[in-house]
């Protein structure tokens, strides 16, 4: 069969579904993976195609046409040094190694830099979409060398999921870190999104008694409107799910404890990093930790008390409010993961495009919306654009929704649900909106027990005051 495109190192799903997509471009593929259940697996799903499976690495690089291109999609990580340093000895400058994982940032600028003067060339590419994207067309976020990405971009953009006008979703991000951090980013956001979801879904359950059924007839609406996108689409689906062996509705025979890899834990550290305010994905991360703790919160619920949940509006009323407040966390959340791009391109020198990275995730990936073509409108009306609540399409809809956000949170308070992510959103709003904050006091604080001095509003300079004579 001769010589093959394009290699791929782990065959699990992600892995052997990128390679199937990759095959149906017309691109021949040989892969390798430790496990020989995986090995047995991909040979029988590209039995008759054009595609190898080998035992080795040795042998993976000996199969493929030169130079040399090799996806890695191995667990973020050792694993990744692992196969670096495995596959090394076996490569040829020229050649190109492809990180497809969830890697951290920073761990994918250390490789490069170990890679400077070996002529092998070094791309960290964030893939989103998870295993029908990664067949079907994923969104893709290639950084890195940008020597590679000729080698590369014919593969990826032909396998890419496209916009309805047929943009790909894939394309350069930037050097270095640049293809991991905006897909951290991502996840990041995709946290929030998740989250406030799960805050509606709670609200209508918990504050309105609907049934899963009503909701999935309310998410379905939701999905035709403003809302609409891939994480309100398949809310949809779930809430109608049944249980076979119970009867049950699905989401009712689900344990509530969240599980998380770690992106939206990183995203969280990086913001404090940079001091860039990203409350909202924090608080996201946070509430999968509590949910995790269900031993102690089922104790908990025992011995403290809330009040009673009471009730005696309108619910169709309520529920456009929800719809509301639901919108309006988004937009902050978004603002937040905008930030952080905004000052890791400031930091690193990336060059990031911000409404080509929201077009990037337009189709394929897991926050797809109908939204995100706002956010790209928003950075074409204003490249230097320095929040997008400050962006005229957002200020409206946050000016037109805010009451029915804040009587969404102030129901979920004096009724004792709790929507962190709909609150923590709120107060960003609040916070980045005022004009004076309480940190004078604050700074006063520092001042009085650390001598950190302070800066007056009349005068330049810094100062300290002798707080008690």
């Amino acid at each position: 069969m001769g010589k093959k495109f394009f290699g791929i190192v782990g065959l699990g799903v992600m892995g052997e579904n990128l390679a199937l997509n990759i095959m149906s471009r017309g691109f021949s593929v040989a892969g390798f993976d430790l496990d020989p259940a995986k090995r047995e697996s991909f040979a029988q799903r590209t039995a008759g195609k054009d595609a190898a499976v080998t035992s080795n690495l040795a042998e993976l690089t000996g199969t493929l046409e030169t130079p040399r291109r090799i996806l890695m999609m191995v667990p973020a990580g050792k694993a990744v040094d692992a196969v670096l340093a495995d596959v090394r000895p076996h490569l040829a400058a020229g050649d190109l190694l492809i990180d497809g994982g969830n890697s951290y940032f920073a761990d994918t600028e250390r490789r490069l830099k170990e890679l400077q003067g070996t002529g092998i060339l070094y791309v960290g590419t964030g893939v989103s979409g998870g295993e029908e994207g990664a067949l079907r067309g994923p969104s893709i976020m290639p950084g890195g060398n940008p020597a590679a990405w000729p080698l590369i971009k014919p593969v990826f953009q032909s396998i890419a999921a496209r916009t309805d006008d047929g943009t790909p979703c894939c394309e350069w991000v930037g050097n270095g870190g640049a293809g991991h951090f905006v897909k951290m980013v991502h996840n990041g956001i995709e946290y929030g999104d998740m989250q406030m979801i799960c805050e509606a879904f709670f609200l209508m359950e918990k504050l309105l008694g609907m049934s899963p059924t009503e909701m999935h007839r309310v998410f379905t609406e939701w999905n035709a409107g403003e809302l609409n996108s891939y994480l309100i689409e398949i809310t949809a689906d779930i809430l109608a799910k049944t249980d076979p062996e119970t009867g049950k509705a699905m989401v009712h025979v689900i344990l509530d404890t969240a599980e998380q890899k770690g992106t939206g834990k990183w995203t969280s550290q990086v913001s404090l990093d940079l001091g860039i305010p990203a409350q909202t994905i924090a608080d996201a991360v946070f509430a999968r930790m509590l949910s995790a703790l269900k031993k102690e919160r089922v104790a908990a619920s025992a011995t403290l008390k809330g009040p009673p949940i009471q009730f005696a509006g309108e619910r169709t009323d309520m529920l456009e409010k929800i719809r509301q407040a639901l919108f309006c966390s988004k937009i902050c959340s978004y603002a937040q993961g905008f930030q952080l791009l905004r000052a890791a391109n400031a930091e690193y020198g990336w060059d990031l495009r911000f409404g080509s990275i929201a077009m990037l995730w337009r189709a394929g990936c897991i926050i797809r919306a109908q939204f995100l073509g706002k956010i790209k409108d928003a950075y074409e009306r204003n490249p230097g654009l320095a929040n997008l609540l400050l962006d005229p399409y957002f200020a409206g809809k946050l000016t037109a929704y805010q009451p029915a956000w804040r009587s969404v949170v102030a129901a979920a308070v004096e009724n004792g649900i709790p929507v962190p992510a709909f609150m923590s959103a709120l107060s960003y709003f609040d916070s980045y909106r005022s004009a004076t904050l309480p940190a004078n006091l604050l700074q006063a604080q520092r001042d009085y027990f650390g001598a950190h001095t302070y800066r007056r509003v009349d005068r330049e300079g810094v100062f300290h005051t002798h707080w008690k004579e």
